[in-house]
């Protein structure tokens, strides 16, 4: 992992967002027209700035093809189930693209560290994870992985934004502050993690997320680079001329218009 200081500056970063951004939308395409199957995980620090990142990746992409999974806590149901079920259910189809905003993971991370599962469970997941990965390449699914690092002093930095913030208090929660006096034990849950799931058929890639504009770019770079992606070509299409009127009378409207609360805010051309 390159260590780089300096915040990137907002313009240079907005204009190389927005031609990354272009990118995705061809690989996208690519994927739509090939029928491929692009699955790309999200894990790392709280607060590391993955939620960010994959709003920027997914900010333009077709919903119907790109989705992002986000699992709540499993159901007593999901519990008793084989580990890896709930989440194959959300693996994508033929041309399509999923987004999981933290994984399978979870039982390496914040399951390990708080107890949420037994040592047998953990052992077996550690066991079971490079096997069950190692059968999705096969099958053709191109799996991408990425780590979000961050300092414990920018983590805390930005749990206290957070703290103040009242749009982003919901992003605060008593298992991100678990996280943050834990810290050395998510450590140690994290290398141990690498040791056994860093294989060559689906490899770990580590963002550094001390700027998270960098991060940004760093990562949507990497993820174009991984995928011999091209450009597909699309058919033309025209605005077609509206057909002659055939003399239907509308009825009368009826009142169910929402109230123009944007009445009160100036208009363009006004002084």
């Amino acid at each position: 992992m390159t260590k780089t200081s300096g915040k990137l500056r907002r313009k240079p970063y907005e204009e190389e967002l927005l031609r990354l951004q272009g990118e995705l939308v061809k690989l996208q395409e690519w994927v739509r027209d090939g029928g491929r199957r692009v699955v790309v995980i999200f894990e790392g620090r709280d607060a590391a700035g993955k939620g960010g990142t994959i709003k920027r990746v997914a900010e333009y992409l077709n919903p119907r093809v790109a989705r992002i999974v986000a699992l709540p806590a499993p159901t007593e149901r999901e519990r008793t189930q084989w580990y890896f079920q709930r989440y194959v259910e959300h693996l994508p189809a033929a041309g399509q693209i999923a987004l999981f905003d933290r994984s399978w993971y979870n039982r390496a991370g914040v399951e390990r560290v708080m107890g949420f599962c037994t040592q047998e469970e953990y052992t077996r997941f550690l066991h079971q994870c490079p096997i069950f990965e190692r059968l999705l390449v096969e099958d053709g699914i191109l799996l991408r992985k990425y780590w979000f690092s961050v300092s414990d002093a920018e983590q805390e930095r930005r749990f206290r934004s957070r703290l103040d913030d009242p749009m982003r208090r919901w992003k605060l929660s008593e298992m991100d502050l678990q996280s943050f006096i834990r810290w050395e034990e998510y450590s140690r849950a994290k290398d141990e993690m690498l040791v056994h799931t860093h294989i060559p058929e689906a490899p770990w890639h580590e963002v550094e997320s001390e700027d998270k504009r960098r991060a940004r770019i760093n990562m949507i770079s990497h993820l174009l680079s991984s995928i011999p992606y091209r450009e597909v070509d699309r058919p033309s299409l025209a605005i077609p001329s509206r057909p002659p009127e055939t003399g239907y009378r509308r009825m009368a409207r009826m009142d169910i218009a929402v109230p123009d609360a944007a009445s009160g805010l100036p208009v363009q051309g006004a002084p």
